[in-house]
């Protein structure tokens, strides 16, 4: 398993600062030590409107000169223009579907293979199930754009923050009903601790098709052993169940009292010593899992 950091904390989503320029965010999080970023698609780092081709390439070469791998994307929910799937306002769902797919074209264009679909949230007076197939038909249709550029789409229950895909069963459901093989699945430890649910269960039940996760404690902290999730025993599971993405660190971006190169070091230091501190036999059957696997 790899170590990556979200750019949320160096960005102006949803705080305004601190805020850096995205190729200082690069600098900062390569020199830490981390293998992968996890770019947001929002200014001033990565909205796909303000970006030509020179500027594309630009930042890819800048993530290439600094070791970095792309390994995910994922837009800025809410906000003026909502961006929500399951929108009742039909203008508002095309502009979503419209923002993926510059999303998944940047992704691409940058070297990812993997853009996050968060499902969107059920607004009053809108009835779940409607909510849902609005939700499932556009990932339908975002998945087959992916697919020609070679992309996944990795459905995130965000239970915290919306309303319609909230839990492992949830997002199970939508990757059954969408039926692409470039959907797969993810799960963040903030959520899972707003839900009062352990986090390797979702590691288990998950299986084959977890493909990403974000690590945060409660009030986006930094992963820890005083922290409320068992992140020792997150990353056992990990190994034992061979997985072999990225592990990204999706923490200090609600506040502005957060120092972003601290929380990324303190997150780093702690995580890549329980990954080094696996058994080498846990490691070993891993990647021999992996190799099968592939």
């Amino acid at each position: 398993m790899k170590l990556a950091f979200n750019t949320w904390v160096y960005s102006s989503f949803p705080v305004w600062v601190p805020s850096y320029p995205l190729t200082d965010t690069i600098e900062r999080i390569a020199r830490i030590g981390y293998e992968g970023i996890e770019i947001g698609a929002a200014s001033p780092h990565a909205y796909p409107d303000y970006l030509d081709v020179a500027q594309r390439r630009d930042i890819k070469a800048c993530l290439d000169a600094n070791g970095l791998a792309l390994a995910s994307m994922l837009p800025a929910p809410g906000g003026g223009p909502g961006f929500n799937a399951a929108s009742p306002l039909e203008a508002e769902r095309a502009n979503t579907l419209d923002q993926y797919r510059k999303v998944i074209d940047l992704c691409a264009d940058l070297g990812g293979k993997q853009v996050l679909y968060v499902a969107g949230w059920q607004i009053f007076g809108t009835q779940r199930e409607q909510a849902w197939e609005w939700s499932r038909s556009a990932l339908a249709e975002l998945a087959g754009h992916a697919a020609t550029r070679d992309v996944s789409m990795i459905i995130e229950p965000t239970s915290a923050d919306s309303n319609l895909v909230d839990s492992c069963d949830d997002a199970m459901r939508m990757k059954r009903e969408v039926g692409a093989s470039n959907v797969g699945l993810m799960f963040d430890t903030y959520h899972t601790i707003y839900r009062n649910e352990v986090a390797t269960d979702y590691v288990l039940r998950m299986g084959k098709d977890l493909r990403h996760i974000h690590l945060a404690d409660a009030n986006r902290a930094a992963p820890s052993d005083a922290g409320r999730a068992d992140y020792r025993g997150l990353v056992a599971a990990l190994a034992e169940q061979g997985f072999g993405g990225y592990v990204t660190m999706e923490i200090g971006f609600d506040r502005r009292a957060v120092e972003p190169d601290r929380i990324a070091r303190e997150a780093y230091t702690y995580v890549k010593s329980l990954v080094d501190g696996l058994p080498k036999a846990s490691a070993r059957e891993a990647a021999s899992r992996l190799g099968e696997s592939s």
